[in-house]
């Protein structure tokens, strides 16, 4: 009996039921169906349902997960234009040449990876047949982020159009001695046919999307329409697990990012095995996919599973298929028939019927061979499908077989990925399965050959004439020969050169500053990508969103809160400001895209992203890397930068060792500016560099972190004299001197050079005065802009020695002659200055901010760490004393007089 006190359900229901005899007639009929056709029936009449629903546009939730079937019924694939049987045989060349390159490879113990192009190999041959488009062609082309594994099959096909040759393949993984082919899509090393690195794993999705946002944003903003170009990303289903794979899903669904294609190759395997060994990693993408808002289309089973489907009357098939884990897929791969007859059909009774009307080999075409990664029309007919949707991204789950045609010792196998070769044996068993003309005689001294079917054979012929119907070869990264930017107008940076008088300026606003006059500029204003992620405030900067705008897709579909104040917030269609919330990575990925437009899109842009400077480095510096790997131009800004100048907020945010991460980076110029005139010199030459007219051997290919303080403090005028701007370049130069400090030491004083970056430089400046008025001691103040440029040049200059070539070392010639010690400080750990200690002739010390942060008040964090102006004072009497200048008892009576 029912309790008349129970909640029922539609009490849980917030929308009031407007007829309720209505609602229960169809809760009746669902009961009636599930009682009369089993649960399994019903469930399939409500997909259904929501399906129709879905398709006319009645709004209900989505609809997370499908069947473990084709999205794309058979009977409604597309004819695939072309011909099939050509780019068969170019595929088994190309799957050919890639097995034999790792295997030939594999006695210098260099690596590579087999398996995962064998398993993708029509993923790609598809796309480069069909769809991918290339450079030649009116527009940018489409942009390919290949996964990283699948490189020697990307190499394969470069041979075969005669963009490689036998000596580039010989090479793979050894390029020191020129020829050499990179282990992964590496720009920097091959950069005439890399575009994107994929590797590490997870950056090449997350790049990919912000690269088909920036793509609209280039458009919109009417820089250059590359609403053609497509973004293509390959992926692995075990590479999804990576965070930053699926970071930005939203965002490309709600920006309606219908230009990205994600094609997630589902071979079920990881590095070590399953990936989903319990679960089913294609449902569980689909539904995370789904959820995000974009498009899916699944293809699973090729074309020899259509006769099992059409046998499936009572839907135990498609129930089977979608409760077998994915380990289990990849056990019926590896065994025989019986086995498959017993474990997958003898589990239903509807299954061992249908079973019984299979042949041994059927079951094993199916199971072994046969999926819609590995055919042709299944891939076109989801390719077609994905380019022409509209409204929202795209993901294709192709399911393959790991190491698919190389032989039973490679498919499926848990250990394939770290298998780098194949037998000589099974390469001939290979060769009978691909069809290939390949003699016994070719395998020289077991010596697996490479295969052509010759330069002007039918084969080479078909497939440089897809792709010069496509707009020429893919990949391929262009760099289009562009006139250097005009340099801004000096009087953006000359501003700088007289100071703030008694106005107290941080370093953080003169950058802010000195950026919203260059985005003036008439010339290349318009080329600048300011990038933040949710933090414009904190550095200022919200007096350039009225001016600028915030790029959004949408504009601005709403009244603002401050609608009536000056700086109110302002979104924009053609907005220049990328504000991308709470994600540096997403930041980073955007610094990407717009710092390498100069060449996937021949347009030059001028991105310069600032954040928070202990978030950067230590959170996004593997993708720093992939920045440096892509030939990235432009500015990193760490702000708020230093361990002791974010008064109050604590360890996590109190950065001291981001130029330590840095300086680890070859294409990061790494500054430390202490005043506003210098970041406008390092800006400017930035500038010049990277964009302008780069001197001879200065390579154009590098990008600038300059760490910037919040710290309000007076800025000096620029010093008159000669050596200052390439001082501030170069990365040292002298400030003053006690006497031109105006300090008036007495004669025969000990000297002493206080070498100080960034806001440490005010703190050596006082010290300069207590030293001189407190004990007599002379110490002139050196402001170094970039440890770490210092002591790049004097790394080249060894290697110039090493090659009989005597140059002296920039540091070293500043520095020559300089009276007494050395003491160097920075708000950064003593690593940071230490770098160029052995390149400095005199005695060296030096203090920095060590361990981790704290909060505190300026002050009091400097005291604790010992880099405050007393402090100084302490150390630099210490060195002076431990060379007989001063008493020892000075150094004592300092400790006790500074409270130390």
């Amino acid at each position: 009996m029912t309790d008349p006190n129970a909640i029922q359900p539609s009490e849980l229901d917030q929308l009031p039921d407007r007829d309720p005899e209505e609602t229960a007639e169809w809760q009746a009929s669902l009961d009636a169906v599930a009682k009369a056709a089993g649960p399994h029936r019903a469930a399939y009449l409500m997909r259904r349902t929501l399906e129709r629903a879905e398709g006319t546009g009645i709004a209900l939730p989505k609809l997370l997960e499908t069947d473990y079937v084709n999205t794309i019924p058979t009977a409604a694939e597309p004819a695939v234009p072309g011909d099939e049987a050509m780019e068969r045989r170019i595929t088994a060349w190309n799957r050919w040449n890639a097995a034999a390159m790792v295997t030939r490879g594999s006695k210098y113990g260099v690596g590579g990876h087999i398996a995962t192009f064998a398993s993708a190999a029509w993923l790609y041959e598809t796309g480069f047949n069909h769809f991918f488009r290339g450079k030649e062609a009116d527009g940018s082309g489409d942009q390919l982020y290949i996964q990283g594994h699948a490189s020697p099959g990307i190499y394969a096909r470069a041979f075969l159009d005669g963009r490689l040759n036998e000596t580039h393949l010989d090479n793979f993984r050894r390029e020191s001695g020129g020829n050499g082919l990179p282990s992964y899509p590496h720009p920097r090393r091959l950069p005439w046919l890399w575009e994107f690195p994929t590797v590490s794993m997870g950056l090449g999705p997350l790049s990919a999307i912000y690269q088909a946002r920036f793509n609209r944003y280039l458009t919109a903003r009417g820089i250059k329409d590359v609403s053609d170009s497509h973004v293509w990303a390959f992926l692995g289903d075990g590479e999804m697990d990576e965070p930053e794979s699926t970071a930005a899903l939203a965002l490309a669904s709600r920006e309606g990012l219908d230009n990205l294609t994600f094609v997630i190759n589902c071979n079920l395997q990881r590095l070590d095995g399953p990936v989903r060994a319990n679960f089913k990693i294609v449902q569980e993408l689909e539904a995370q996919f789904r959820g995000a808002g974009w498009n899916v289309v699944k293809s699973l089973w090729g074309s020899a599973w259509d006769e099992l489907f059409r046998l499936d009357t009572t839907g135990a098939l498609v129930r089977r298929l979608r409760e077998v884990p994915d380990a289990q897929v990849q056990t019926y791969q590896t065994r025989d028939a019986a086995y498959i007859r017993e474990d997958f059909f003898g589990k239903d009774p509807a299954l061992a019927q249908m079973a019984k009307l299979l042949s041994d080999d059927k079951i094993l075409e199916c199971f072994h061979l046969s999926r819609g990664g590995h055919e042709a029309r299944k891939v076109y007919a989801a390719y077609k499908a994905a380019v022409e949707f509209k409204g929202a991204p795209t993901v294709i789950l192709a399911q393959t077989v790991k190491g698919h045609t190389l032989g039973e010792g490679f498919a499926s196998k848990n250990a394939n990925h770290q298998m780098k070769k194949l037998s000589v044996d099974e390469f001939k068993t290979m060769r009978d399965l691909l069809e290939l003309p390949i003699s016994d005689s070719q395998f020289v001294d077991g010596v697996v050959p490479y295969g052509h079917p010759g330069t002007d054979s039918p084969e080479v012929r078909y497939l440089q004439e897809r792709r010069a119907a496509l707009g020429g070869p893919a990949p391929a990264r262009r760099v289009h020969p562009v006139a250097p930017l005009p340099a801004p107008a000096e009087k953006a940076f000359a501003a700088f050169d007289k100071g703030s008088g008694s106005q107290n300026v941080a370093t953080t606003m003169a950058f802010v500053r000195l950026v919203k006059d260059l985005v003036r500029d008439k010339e290349t204003g318009r080329r600048w990508v300011p990038i933040v992620p949710d933090e414009a405030r904190t550095f200022g900067m919200e007096s350039l969103f009225p001016s600028l705008g915030i790029y959004s897709p949408k504009g601005q579909t709403y009244e603002p809160v401050d609608r009536d104040q000056l700086m109110y917030y302002k979104e924009a269609k053609n907005g220049q400001i990328l504000n991308e919330g709470i994600t540096e990575a997403g930041s980073m990925a955007d610094f990407i895209a717009a710092s390498t437009a100069y060449a996937t899109h021949g347009e030059a842009m001028i991105p310069f992203y600032i954040f928070y400077s202990m978030f950067g480095w230590q959170r996004t510096a593997d993708q720093m890397w992939q920045l440096g790997d892509q030939l990235g131009r432009g500015f990193l800004v760490g702000a708020t930068a230093g361990r002791t100048t974010l008064t109050g907020e604590g360890l996590q945010h109190a950065d001291g060792h981001s130029p330590v991460i840095a300086a680890t980076n070859p294409a990061a110029l790494t500054y430390d500016p202490a005043f506003a005139y210098e970041v406008a010199t390092i800006v400017k030459d930035g500038l010049r560099r990277m964009y302008g007219e780069a001197a001879p051997g200065e390579d154009q290919n590098v990008f600038y972190y300059l760490t910037v303080y919040n710290e309000p403090l007076p800025q000096p005028a620029k010093p008159q004299g000669l050596g200052v701007d390439e001082g501030i370049v170069k990365g040292l130069y002298r400030f003053n001197t006690a006497e031109s400090a105006g300090l008036s030491p007495v004669a025969n004083a000990p000297r002493i050079q206080l070498l100080g970056s960034g806001t440490a430089i005010h703190w050596a400046l006082q010290a300069q005065k207590l030293l001189a008025e407190e004990w007599g001691v002379a110490a002139d103040v050196w402001s170094a802009t970039s440890w770490t440029e210092l002591r790049r040049d004097a790394l080249e200059a060894d290697e110039a020695l090493l090659r009989g070539e005597e140059r002296v070392p920039y540091v070293r010639q500043v520095l020559h002659g300089a009276e007494g010690p050395v003491l160097a400080v920075s708000d950064y750990m003593r690593q940071v200055p230490d770098q160029i200690a052995q390149w400095v002739e005199q005695d060296w010390s030096s203090l920095g901010a060590d361990g981790f942060g704290l909060s505190d008040t300026r002050e009091g964090a400097r005291r604790h760490f010992g880099v405050d102006a007393e402090s100084i004072v302490v150390a630099a009497l210490a060195q002076l004393a431990r060379r007989g200048e001063v008493k020892a008892t000075a150094v004592k009576e300092a400790r006790e007089k500074y409270g130390l």
